[in-house]
Parts: C-alpha cells; structure tokens; sequence
C-alpha cells in the first residue's frame, strides 16, 4: 500500500507526463498535416513515417514527462525552493532543455537506425542525426519543447499555490455544485506570536513564519491532510473524514509536526533566538463544500463545524494544554499504544448554546 507522500508525488509526477503526452500528439498531427504523403523531411532529408511516429513520439514524450516530473518532484523543486517564479523557470528551462536535447539526440539516432537498418553508432545515422540539429526545422522543435516545458512548470507552479487537491477538484468539477460531507478540522495557531513578531520585527518574523510552516507541511503530506488555508500564523488543516481517522491521521499528524519542529529547535535558535510552538483545536462534521468566486475563484467550506474548532483551539489557554479535541471527535478516534484521550471538561464555546465534552491528549 503506498503511503500518502508517495501518492501526492506520483499525483504531481502523472499529469506533467499527461501534457507532454497530449502536446506530443498535436505534434505529430501537425507534422503529418504539413508533410501530407511525403515520406521523408524536406527540409533535411532525412526519413518521415507517420506510422511511425504517431506511436514513438507519443510515447517517447510520455516517457520524458513523468521523468522530468519526477525530477522535478523529488530534486530540481527542492533545490530552487527559495528562489523567485521567474528564476524557476530560468533555471528549470535551461536544466530541462539540456536533458531533452541529449534524449532528443539518442531517440533521433535510433529511428534514423531502424529506418536505415544500419547500427545506431553507424557513420550514415549520426549524419542524419547532425543535419537535423544544424536545420531550422530543429529549432522550431525546441521552441515547441520549450512551450511544453513552460505550460508543465506553470501546471505544477499553480498545484503547489492552490494545493493537489483543489486543483484536481477544479479539473473535475467536483464541487461546482455545493456539495455536504463530514470532515475533520485542525486549527493550528502559534503560541506568543506577536511577542516574537515584536521581538523579531515583521520582515525576519515572516521569514521565520514562511520556515515554520515549510517545517510542518512535510506532516500534512504523511497523514493525508490538506491544508485549507492560512491565516496569519494560524494554518487550518483539513482531512476527510475517514482519511483523518484512518489510523487517526488527524492526530498523528499534530504529533509528528511537534516532533518536527523539536527536531528543528536548534535552527531557530540560531536564525532567529527563539523556539516557535503552536496548539491546536480539533472538531469534526457536516460542512458544505463549493466553487465560489468570479475573478478569484476557490473551493471552501461553509458550517458550523469550522467556528467551533477554531473556539476549542481558542480554549488551549484555559486548560494549559497544546491540544484540545472535541468530544464529538473524540469518539469516533481509535485506541492507540503511545497515548491517550483525557477527559478534562464540558465547556459552553462562545456564540453556542450547548456544551461540549472536551479531550486532551496525553502520551505515555
């Protein structure tokens, strides 16, 4: 069974070899519209079948995709993490094109082989292969790939800002028409924020802020949350309900962003002088989901569920705990070995008029 990382990376890697897939096939329409019955290129000479390369440059192109996205994926977007959208693309086209060229070469060489039944190394091939680079009709194939390549870098840039999941949404449809479902919400607030902001002063608290929440997003991708939104220091994670209680998700996700930032302590102290915490308010419910907005649009969630969540994380204080979990949560969470769910009140939330069982959580 692939763990949730995985799935989001091959959900970030299938549809960059989609596009090069569909970008490949308008190709090779082209290409055969511009050709009609010509059996070879006139522009080079070199051999054309159709037959040929309505097969191998589609596949061959699907092949590059889901390697650059790949590569993308799990290296090139790391790396250049911190840098600005246009050098992105700079640096990603210039890294891209390189490989693509060298790809381009080989794959070049090798139906320039079948088609002269000669070896792949032969003097004849390479030729052909060298009188396709050096024409103007190679050129116009670069400023293609390139296009491909831009339209990928922008598809992913925009998966990341807007999130997997709601571009998948957006794609489909799904929530064009309000829809209702049962979720788990996690309101995550930083503790003492505007003292350290104050300490800090704003511009190197939001470097500090923009570290933080890079820090804790690593754990929203193990346990298969989505985040919905952040809102100043505050991040609203959110997971479908039997996602979030699937070997209780939602909870485990709160430990492991506790472990990360402990493991990260020693940075903040030496970046910034302090050592950032949070606590965090868990309820789960009915809540309608929709498409709204005209110039801007979003996917958001409307109900009741997510006021109280965010008053339970509000009540952290009250009870000095990191973690309050409603008691309609609560219940439906599975025993586990390293802790515990303790009662510790019923509580009247403000703007509600009826009270609700409140659980911390305790490891052993």
């Amino acid at each position: 069974m692939l763990s949730p990382k995985s799935r989001r990376n091959i959900g970030r890697i299938l549809p960059v070899g989609l596009i090069w897939l569909l970008f490949s096939f308008i190709y090779t329409q082209l290409e055969k519209g511009l050709l009609g019955n010509l059996d070879y290129y006139p522009a080079t000479g070199n051999p054309y079948n159709f037959s040929r390369n309505i097969f191998i440059t589609p596949l061959s192109a699907l092949l590059m995709g889901l390697i650059i996205g790949a590569i993308e994926t799990l290296y090139i977007n790391k790396l250049l993490i911190r840098k600005s959208l246009s050098k992105k693309i700079i640096y990603k086209s210039a890294i891209y094109l390189a490989f693509i060229l060298s790809f381009l070469a080989l794959l070049t060489a090798f139906a320039n082989a079948i088609e002269l039944q000669n070896p792949i190394f032969s003097k004849a091939v390479w030729n052909n292969v060298f009188s396709f680079f050096a024409d103007y009709a190679f050129i116009s194939v670069i400023v293609y790939i390139a296009s491909i390549i831009v339209v990928s870098q922008f598809y992913m840039e925009v998966n990341d800002n807007i999130g997997q999941a709601v571009l998948a949404n957006f794609f489909m449809g799904k929530y064009h028409r309000p829809a209702e479902e049962e979720r788990i919400f996690m309101f995550l607030d930083m503790k003492s924020s505007t003292t350290i902001a104050e300490q800090l002063g704003h511009l190197t608290y939001f470097e500090m802020l923009k570290e933080y929440y890079a820090d804790l997003t690593e754990s929203v991708i193990n346990y298969s949350g989505e985040i919905y939104q952040y809102v100043g220091d505050e991040m609203v994670v959110s997971w479908k309900l039997q996602k979030g209680l699937q070997n209780n998700n939602c909870l485990q996700c709160f430990l492991s962003m506790k472990a990360a930032l402990l493991a990260q302590a020693g940075k903040y102290h030496a970046k910034f002088g302090v050592s950032p915490s949070f606590k965090a308010g868990f309820h789960a419910g009915k809540v309608t989901t929709g498409e709204i907005g005209i110039i801007k649009k979003d996917i958001i969630f409307t109900g009741d569920v997510l006021n109280t969540a965010s008053r339970i994380q509000g009540l952290c204080n009250t009870y000095n705990v990191d973690i309050l979990i409603s008691g309609v949560l609560a219940a439906k969470c599975f025993p586990a070995q390293q802790y515990y769910l303790k009662a510790l009140d019923v509580a009247e939330l403000r703007g509600r008029g009826e009270k609700m069982e409140l659980f911390t959580l305790v490891q052993y």
